[in-house]
Protein backbone atom coordinates (compact mmCIF):
# COMPACT_ATOMS: atom_id res chain seq x y z
CA UNK A 1 0.00 0.00 0.00
CA UNK A 2 3.00 2.04 0.77
CA UNK A 3 4.65 1.42 -2.30
CA UNK A 4 1.39 2.41 -4.27
CA UNK A 5 0.75 5.54 -2.73
CA UNK A 6 4.94 6.60 -3.24
CA UNK A 7 4.48 5.76 -6.91
CA UNK A 8 1.32 7.66 -6.93
CA UNK A 9 3.26 10.51 -4.83
CA UNK A 10 6.25 10.78 -7.15
CA UNK A 11 4.71 10.54 -10.24
CA UNK A 12 1.88 13.20 -9.57
CA UNK A 13 5.02 15.28 -7.76
CA UNK A 14 7.15 14.72 -11.14
CA UNK A 15 3.91 15.92 -13.28
CA UNK A 16 3.35 18.82 -11.40
CA UNK A 17 6.92 20.40 -11.19
CA UNK A 18 7.52 19.98 -14.74
CA UNK A 19 4.03 22.19 -15.87
CA UNK A 20 5.26 24.57 -13.26
CA UNK A 21 9.01 24.57 -14.88
CA UNK A 22 7.96 25.09 -18.39
CA UNK A 23 4.64 27.30 -17.95
CA UNK A 24 6.77 30.49 -18.34
CA UNK A 25 8.19 29.29 -21.37
CA UNK A 26 4.65 29.20 -23.11
CA UNK A 27 4.12 32.66 -21.81
CA UNK A 28 7.30 34.19 -23.52
CA UNK A 29 6.18 33.11 -26.51
CA UNK A 30 2.83 34.75 -26.33
CA UNK A 31 4.80 37.94 -27.69
CA UNK A 32 5.98 35.95 -31.16
CA UNK A 33 1.90 35.03 -31.52
CA UNK A 34 0.12 37.99 -33.79
CA UNK A 35 -2.55 35.90 -35.74
CA UNK A 36 -6.09 35.79 -33.60
CA UNK A 37 -6.11 31.96 -34.46
CA UNK A 38 -3.18 31.29 -33.31
CA UNK A 39 -3.56 33.15 -29.77
CA UNK A 40 -6.90 31.31 -29.51
CA UNK A 41 -4.71 28.24 -29.77
CA UNK A 42 -2.56 28.96 -27.66
CA UNK A 43 -4.41 30.18 -25.25
CA UNK A 44 -6.45 26.96 -25.39
CA UNK A 45 -3.35 24.90 -24.92
CA UNK A 46 -1.76 26.86 -21.88
CA UNK A 47 -5.40 26.56 -19.97
CA UNK A 48 -5.73 22.86 -20.76
CA UNK A 49 -2.36 22.44 -19.27
CA UNK A 50 -2.89 24.25 -16.46
CA UNK A 51 -6.36 22.95 -15.75
CA UNK A 52 -6.39 19.49 -16.98
CA UNK A 53 -2.85 18.17 -15.99
CA UNK A 54 -0.99 20.38 -13.99
CA UNK A 55 -3.56 21.41 -10.80
CA UNK A 56 -4.78 17.74 -10.85
CA UNK A 57 -1.23 16.33 -10.60
CA UNK A 58 -0.73 18.77 -7.77
CA UNK A 59 -3.82 17.69 -5.96
CA UNK A 60 -2.76 14.42 -6.13
CA UNK A 61 0.58 15.40 -4.78
CA UNK A 62 0.10 16.92 -2.06
CA UNK A 63 -2.89 14.52 -0.99
CA UNK A 64 -0.87 11.46 -1.51
CA UNK A 65 1.91 13.56 0.31
CA UNK A 66 -0.79 13.94 3.55
CA UNK A 67 -1.48 10.40 2.86
CA UNK A 68 2.13 9.33 3.65
CA UNK A 69 2.68 11.80 6.31
CA UNK A 70 0.26 9.88 8.81
CA UNK A 71 2.29 6.61 8.05
CA UNK A 72 6.13 7.83 8.15
CA UNK A 73 8.23 10.09 10.59
CA UNK A 74 7.43 13.32 9.87
CA UNK A 75 8.46 15.09 13.29
CA UNK A 76 11.53 15.71 11.65
CA UNK A 77 13.18 18.95 11.56
CA UNK A 78 14.02 18.72 7.60
CA UNK A 79 9.85 17.65 6.56
CA UNK A 80 8.98 21.00 8.09
CA UNK A 81 11.77 22.52 5.79
CA UNK A 82 10.24 20.37 3.12
CA UNK A 83 6.68 21.59 3.27
CA UNK A 84 7.64 25.15 3.58
CA UNK A 85 9.31 24.67 0.24
CA UNK A 86 6.12 22.85 -0.64
CA UNK A 87 4.03 26.08 -0.10
CA UNK A 88 6.21 27.63 -1.90
CA UNK A 89 5.80 25.46 -4.88
CA UNK A 90 1.78 25.96 -4.19
CA UNK A 91 2.21 29.97 -4.37
CA UNK A 92 3.83 29.39 -7.84
CA UNK A 93 1.01 27.48 -8.73
CA UNK A 94 -1.70 30.11 -7.96
CA UNK A 95 0.46 33.22 -9.62
CA UNK A 96 0.70 30.61 -12.49
CA UNK A 97 -2.86 30.34 -12.87
CA UNK A 98 -3.09 34.53 -12.39
CA UNK A 99 -0.67 34.78 -15.43
CA UNK A 100 -2.87 32.21 -17.69
CA UNK A 101 -6.27 35.02 -17.02
CA UNK A 102 -4.44 38.07 -17.46
CA UNK A 103 -1.71 37.13 -20.16
CA UNK A 104 -4.55 36.33 -22.83
CA UNK A 105 -5.81 40.35 -23.08
CA UNK A 106 -4.88 42.55 -25.68
CA UNK A 107 -1.63 43.62 -25.35
CA UNK A 108 -0.58 41.57 -23.06
CA UNK A 109 3.62 39.90 -22.79
CA UNK A 110 5.09 37.95 -20.78
CA UNK A 111 8.65 39.54 -20.28
CA UNK A 112 11.98 37.29 -20.49
CA UNK A 113 13.25 38.52 -17.60
CA UNK A 114 10.35 37.65 -15.71
CA UNK A 115 10.72 33.91 -17.63
CA UNK A 116 13.82 33.79 -16.24
CA UNK A 117 12.99 34.47 -12.76
CA UNK A 118 10.56 32.15 -12.36
CA UNK A 119 12.16 29.78 -13.94
CA UNK A 120 15.21 29.67 -12.17
CA UNK A 121 13.09 30.15 -8.78
CA UNK A 122 10.92 27.42 -9.55
CA UNK A 123 13.98 25.45 -10.58
CA UNK A 124 15.49 26.35 -7.23
CA UNK A 125 12.28 25.62 -5.26
CA UNK A 126 12.29 22.04 -6.62
CA UNK A 127 16.02 21.45 -5.89
CA UNK A 128 15.75 22.40 -2.49
CA UNK A 129 12.57 19.62 -1.72
CA UNK A 130 14.81 17.21 -3.88
CA UNK A 131 17.96 17.73 -1.29
CA UNK A 132 15.85 17.46 2.10
CA UNK A 133 13.58 14.58 0.85
CA UNK A 134 17.40 12.69 -0.11
CA UNK A 135 19.14 14.02 2.53
CA UNK A 136 16.84 13.96 5.15
CA UNK A 137 18.38 16.84 7.20
CA UNK A 138 17.46 20.16 7.89
CA UNK A 139 19.86 23.14 7.56
CA UNK A 140 21.33 24.97 10.19
CA UNK A 141 19.34 28.00 10.18
CA UNK A 142 17.28 28.78 12.64
CA UNK A 143 14.21 31.15 13.96
CA UNK A 144 14.81 34.02 15.73
CA UNK A 145 13.51 33.72 19.47
CA UNK A 146 10.85 36.26 19.34
CA UNK A 147 9.19 33.31 16.45
CA UNK A 148 8.69 31.15 19.00
CA UNK A 149 7.64 32.81 21.66
CA UNK A 150 3.29 33.07 22.14
CA UNK A 151 2.96 36.60 20.95
CA UNK A 152 6.18 37.13 19.44
CA UNK A 153 5.34 37.88 15.71
CA UNK A 154 2.67 40.37 17.08
CA UNK A 155 5.53 41.79 18.96
CA UNK A 156 7.67 42.15 16.06
CA UNK A 157 5.17 43.39 13.25
CA UNK A 158 3.17 45.83 15.29
CA UNK A 159 5.76 49.28 14.64
CA UNK A 160 5.07 48.38 10.87
CA UNK A 161 1.08 47.92 11.27
CA UNK A 162 -0.29 50.86 10.40
CA UNK A 163 -4.05 49.68 12.46
CA UNK A 164 -4.31 49.14 15.48
CA UNK A 165 -5.53 45.88 16.73
CA UNK A 166 -8.44 45.90 19.45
Amino acid sequence: MIAALKLVHIAAIAIWTAGLISLPSLYVQRAHITSRDSLYRMQRMVRFSYVAIISPAAFFAVSSGIALSFWRDVFAPWFSWKLGFVALLAMFHVFSGLVIIRLFKDGEVYPLWRFLTATASCCAVVLAILFLVLAKEAPGLTLPPVMSEPGGLKRLLDPFNPWTTP
